[in-house]
């Protein structure tokens, strides 16, 4: 069963965040708390929404997605920032179906695009992806500033 996600499901999304980053390797890089996860789920303004896949009544996967939006289509689109389902509920068919609700979304709302990023490493992940129809934009290369190197150029503006 895929459902939005509630605020009773945030303890579960914020441990699920953590699992995605230590198999991504990043662990150390999580700054997510249950407080800041609720807040930009359920607070006065939203910045992110969130589905969670369930079986026998335990969530056991989620999508955290935001709007983007774009110029040359002049509509929004989703971007997916996570999508993770935990090993032992894997092969069935939660991922697909979180991707498939968001997808029906998107094109329910008139959306154009559905975007996310992968790991160039991630394997199992890249073939899912290719398996649903989803093409890699290796015309596009994806930027960050973020820490020190942003604090540091936000500070050129003074």
């Amino acid at each position: 069963m895929i459902r939005p996600a509630t605020p009773d499901d945030v303890p579960a999304i914020n441990q699920m965040v953590r699992d995605l980053a230590e198999y991504e390797k990043s662990l150390h890089e999580v700054k997510l708390t249950e407080e800041r996860l609720k807040d930009a789920l359920f607070g006065d303004s939203p910045a992110a929404f969130a589905h969670v896949a369930e079986s026998d009544g335990a969530v056991v996967g989620f999508a955290l997605w935001f709007l983007s939006f774009s110029t040359w289509t002049g509509t929004h689109g989703i971007y997916l920032e996570d999508l993770y389902v935990q090993p032992g509920a894997r092969g069935g068919g939660h991922g697909k179906a979180l991707m498939t609700e968001l997808a029906r979304i998107g094109v329910e709302r008139g959306y154009e695009r559905f975007e996310w990023s992968v790991l160039d490493w991630n394997r199992p992940t890249i073939d899912f992806y290719r398996s649903i129809g989803a093409e890699p934009c290796d015309d596009w290369i994806r930027y960050r500033l973020s820490g020190e190197p942003l604090r540091s150029f936000a500070d050129q503006s003074r």
